[in-house]
């Protein structure tokens, strides 16, 4: 593969990133990075992020993750080395302190069965990746670490996930997965699973079929998922409206929106505005 130049930007406060508290985003150094084209199907998105906080200072950051497996390699004070985090069916929080430094690829659909030999129905919410659990997947992030930049990192995850992918390629039904959660994540999570099939040309039951193999969760999960990283998108805009969003992006009612953020977030909509607020004012 020949050398590029990454193509790097902030994550903005302002955009689906499901980061929740995104105004904590400005406390790190937090980029994404473009993969390269050949890995698209493999790869959603490079992210890192690098702190450095006082010694009597730790953060709270709470994530509502996109449905993706995502793979980091850490430096600093992080639970390991590398590690794996699944598709998380509530948001859920780590503690951030000291100094340290997260690169990670966030996968597609069909990015796992390329990496690893790893089950996404049967691993847990995080857990840290070692020899023993994958030795494929050890080895990758093994090659990625080291690199002297975020952008040095990018560059050679392209290189060797491009190996990898000329081993494994993609089936049909890692495609028609990949297709799935493309055309939920445009939709801002408002297509149903039925919708979706339609428009791919294909039977319901293939892309719930396809989905679960490769998430673990079906197209209502999915779909509620990327909702309400919608919903948190927009509810950290100025003025936001719960009402308005709540009939913007099809919920049956306010109320509807309101239990189902709780049930994901574990806070209404109207106690998580009160903490932006307070953040702001900090």
């Amino acid at each position: 593969m020949e050398e590029r130049q990454v193509a790097s930007k902030p994550i903005d406060v302002h955009e689906r990133s499901g980061v929740m508290a995104p105004s904590l985003l400005r406390r790190f150094d937090a980029t994404w990075h473009e993969p390269a084209a050949e890995v698209r199907d493999v790869v959603d998105a490079y992210w890192s992020v690098r702190w450095e906080l006082a010694a009597d200072e730790t953060i709270e950051q709470r994530v509502l993750e996109f449905p993706a497996v995502t793979i980091s390699v850490e430096t600093g004070a992080v639970p390991a080395p590398f590690m794996l985090t699944n598709v998380q069916r509530r948001a859920w929080s780590r503690t951030i302190e000291g100094r340290g430094f997260v690169f990670a690829v966030r996968l597609r659909p069909a990015g796992l069965a390329v990496v690893s030999s790893l089950d996404p129905t049967r691993l847990p919410a995080t857990q840290p990746i070692t020899r023993e659990l994958d030795d494929r997947l050890f080895g990758m992030l093994g090659t990625v670490s080291g690199q002297d930049s975020a952008a040095d990192h990018a560059l050679r995850a392209d290189s060797v996930i491009t190996e990898m992918l000329a081993k494994r390629a993609l089936t049909p039904e890692h495609r028609l997965a990949n297709a799935a959660v493309d055309a939920l994540a445009q939709g801002a999570g408002r297509e149903s699973g039925q919708s979706v099939a339609e428009m791919l040309g294909v039977s319901e039951r293939a892309v719930q079929r396809a989905l679960r193999s490769t998430l673990g969760m079906g197209p209502k999960a999915v779909a509620r998922r990327v909702r309400l990283q919608e919903v948190l998108q927009r509810l950290s805009l100025p003025d936001a409206d719960a009402a308005h969003i709540a009939a913007d992006l099809g919920y049956v009612d306010q109320a509807h929106l309101i239990n189902d953020f709780r049930g994901v977030a574990g806070i209404t909509p109207g106690a998580y505005l009160r903490e932006l607020a307070a953040l702001a004012r900090d």
